[in-house]
């Protein structure tokens, strides 16, 4: 293993999380690299589901040491809530570290991303977990991190800097109440004491994990189409999801990463704004939907949900690198007398095989499908590739031949032990 990331192939949900937890087993250190509280996974083994949103979904080996790195921005009001429930179900996060770099998503954060999302105009969708604001008072300079969390007088410095800036815009463009300074100093002093044991260097922690040669595995959230420069803006996240993104997010270099995982539902979903060019609106997407069970594990939204776009994965494809695919929910399509898999796009009366990220013109983009057969058979019990239906195998091949990586984990069901691995 090395140095392996995990990166959500489409536009998130991809149940990586399952992945994570499987690849997790082979190492040492599992390390959230990206994204906040609005990201959700979840893993479910020996009869017991686990839901996670901040740390990382590796934390339930215990050999594993899971890290939270400086990449993520991190709602401590939300973690609580997570940490005590692990706890509840019997996860031990004595091994959980947290980066100096953290960027804390605070009270405001939620608050402005809340009334920003209330406005008609400009709504992008987002979960509303204040995920843009923290990322945006990160890029102004004005953020407050972890580091600055454990100094009183220096959190009372930041907090009284940071509300210069976002009270006004709270009062005079919104109408909302302003936040109070001495009680957010109260209250994130006593968050600094509850997570001081975990928190350490993440990057030289890591750089000399990787010079003892220890395999770590880096979890990405959310998914490539969601990346803010290579996903389809405005209608994206505020970090970088991509493998890329994973350097960035940890301080490991480039040059050591050795696997790239490309997670992929068998089909194609998107939660909230923004164009979709397979989706379907009709009761084969209901279908799909209900037995896929798309909902999400942050927000419980209702997922939008299309036929598998292989233009778009073929272009996560080449954006990270992948080294291997896992196919996740592949059991959803049992039943579809045919399934359909896009090739192409037409826009403008034209035929184009590249996926087009600038959003106002692949709304224009409508798809162009080749159609397989499906298959009848339940297919949750299969462990061995030899088991699937020959029209499972014959869709996973053609996925396999046109993005041109090859496919190493097929997922027919939700726990652990519905895995297929073809290692």
């Amino acid at each position: 293993m090395s140095v392996s990331v995990v990166v959500g192939a489409q536009w998130g949900d991809e149940a990586k999380g399952k992945i994570v937890d499987l690849l997790a087993q082979r190492a040492r250190y599992v390390v959230r690299y990206a994204g906040g509280s609005n990201a959700g996974h979840t893993v479910c083994t020996n009869g017991t589901t686990y839901k996670f949103h901040l740390i990382p979904a590796g934390v339930l080996h215990p050999h594993v040491t899971a890290v939270i790195a400086d990449g993520v921005v991190m709602d401590l009001r939300a973690f609580n809530i997570e940490a005590a429930a692990l706890r509840e179900q019997g996860v031990d996060l004595s091994r959980l570290r947290i980066g100096l770099g953290v960027h804390l998503t605070m009270p405001y954060h939620r608050l402005l991303d809340e009334l920003e999302e209330a406005q008609i105009e400009g709504r992008i969708g987002t979960t509303k977990r204040g995920i843009g604001p923290t990322y945006a008072d990160k890029a102004w300079r004005i953020g407050i991190r972890v580091a600055d969390l454990l100094e009183r007088e220096r959190l009372a410095q930041r907090l009284q800097r940071v509300l210069q800036r976002r009270n006004p815009t709270i009062q005079r463009v919104y109408g909302a109440k302003p936040l109070d300074a001495n009680a957010l100093l109260e209250e994130f002093a006593r968050y600094a004491e509850q997570i001081r044991p975990c928190v350490c260097d993440v990057p030289h922690l890591l750089m000399q994990a990787v010079e003892r040669g220890e395999p770590i595995l880096m979890e990405g959230a959310q998914g490539t189409l969601l990346d803010l420069d290579y996903g389809t803006y405005p209608y994206v996240t505020s970090s970088h999801p991509v493998a890329a993104g994973a350097c960035l997010g940890t301080g490991i270099a480039p040059n050591r990463l050795t696997e790239i995982w490309g997670v992929a539902k068998a089909y194609t979903t998107r939660v909230g704004e923004g164009p979709f060019p397979t989706e379907l609106e009709d009761e084969v997407g209901d279908r799909i939907r209900n037995r896929g069970r798309e909902y999400g594990t942050t927000t419980g939204r209702a997922r939008r949900v299309g036929w598998l776009d292989l233009v778009a994965l073929r272009y996560a494809a080449r954006i990270n690198g992948f080294t291997a695919l896992a196919v996740t929910l592949l059991d959803v399509l049992s039943g579809f007398p045919t399934l359909k898999v896009c090739v192409a796009y037409r826009l403008n009366g034209k035929e184009i095989s590249d996926f087009v990220a600038d959003a106002p013109t692949l709304a224009r983009c409508e798809p162009i499908y080749a159609e397989l057969p499906g298959w009848h058979e339940e297919i949750d019990h299969c462990r061995t590739l030899s088991e699937l239906p020959p029209n499972a195998r014959t869709y996973l091949n053609f996925i396999e031949e046109y993005v041109g990586v090859p496919i190493r984990l097929i997922s027919v069901g939700p726990s652990r032990e519905q895995t297929i691995e073809c290692l």
